[in-house]
């Protein structure tokens, strides 16, 4: 029988939420774009956090137009930027193929 990932403790869950704001925070800041949302939120094993952010680059109209951009950010383990970058862009809509 395959083993089942143990439930993440209130307080892992607490700090990967309070990650994922600081890090949209710190993209938001450091880009002057709008975020989307958090797509992504690991643990590195240093403590940080890698938390991957969704933002819209590029507005347009119709709002079905606008491009986005995935960025990848490290937070170390108080929440600071530690290194942050563009991994991808496309157009709202737009579907990941296997």
């Amino acid at each position: 029988m395959p083993r089942q990932p143990p439930e993440a403790s209130p307080a892992a869950s607490q700090a990967a939420s309070q990650a994922a704001r600081r890090a949209v925070g710190h993209v938001t800041g450091m880009t002057g774009r709008d975020a989307e949302g958090v797509v992504g939120v690991q643990r590195r094993d240093d403590g940080g956090w890698r938390v991957t952010v969704e933002v819209v680059e590029t507005h347009r109209i119709p709002g079905s137009a606008d491009i986005l951009a995935v960025y990848e950010t490290d937070l170390d383990a108080d929440g600071e930027l530690v290194a942050f970058h563009r991994t991808r862009r496309y157009p709202r809509g737009r579907v990941d193929r296997p």
